[in-house]
């Protein structure tokens, strides 16, 4: 299984102080080194990556990119100036922390957007929820990939085997009794899994992504459909530990022990 790995984090953290540390293009480099493919997110308001971040990676950097982007008209611009090896669509909100969700495959414009993108030789990802319509949807479409948002799975694999219901850092909606946490994760994870085979089976290659950490990687990394998984935040949180390159080779591990 392939690993990318988003550094957007690597950027959240440059822009807390407004210098250039830690780099970007450093941790790049690093990424191409131990991981297949490096990912990126450049928002519209701008908050992390930027674009000269993707500019300098795409001439610096080997391995294939992945730009996450909003379908917009002036991201798709910018993803065909730039045209990296491929763009993943996303929803966008500014008030968000992080993506909450699946695009919205009926919204105006996705079929143009996967037309343009191709035009200029761009592999397209639609990042979606895991449902059986948004599937087939993708499919209809002609994306190359779709990226199922695996956001519900890893909220709920935390609330039952971690004790984050105590913290501050608790989602609410969570605060259930043990057996209703366990009947949610394992349907969950059944979601993910008929999701995948069902792309699989339309022509579609399957990535994952999103909450996805050391603790709830292996159930995914088991599903023999995906055959790409995208982390970030976790990624670059055990690094300030251990380093990069360690973080990275320690994911893999678990990725390739399921």
């Amino acid at each position: 299984m392939l690993l990318g790995v988003n550094i957007d984090h690597i950027a959240v953290l440059r822009e807390a102080r407004q210098v250039d540390e830690p780099n970007v293009l450093e941790a790049a480099l690093i990424v191409a080194r131990n991981a297949e493919q490096i990912t990126l997110h450049i928002r519209e308001d701008r908050r992390h990556v930027k674009e000269h971040d993707l500019e300098t990676i795409l001439k610096h950097c080997k391995c294939p990119v992945n730009l996450e982007c909003a379908n917009d008209e002036a991201m798709l611009s910018l993803a065909c100036e730039f045209a990296p090896h491929r763009v993943t669509l996303v929803p966008e909100k500014r008030e968000e922390l992080t993506t909450e969700g699946g695009l919205n495959l009926e919204s105006k414009g996705i079929l143009k957007a996967i037309d343009t993108l191709k035009s200029h030789d761009i592999e397209v990802s639609l990042f979606i929820d895991p449902n059986e319509a948004s599937v087939k949807k993708a499919a209809a479409l002609k994306a190359d990939f779709v990226e199922l948002h695996t956001g519900a799975y890893a909220n709920l694999h935390s609330a039952f085997y971690t004790n984050i219901l105590k913290t501050p850092y608790k989602i609410k909606e969570l605060d259930l009794s043990r057996f209703e946490l366990r009947s949610r994760l394992e349907k969950e994870l059944e979601r993910i899994k008929s999701s995948a085979n069902l792309g699989l089976n339309l022509g579609l290659k399957i990535a994952a992504g999103h909450g996805l950490n050391y603790k709830n990687v292996e159930e995914i990394a088991k599903i023999q459909a995906i055959c790409e998984l995208n982390i970030g935040q976790s990624i670059v949180a055990r690094a300030v530990f251990v380093g990069l390159e360690q973080a990275i080779k320690e994911m893999k591990a678990l990725m390739n022990a399921s």
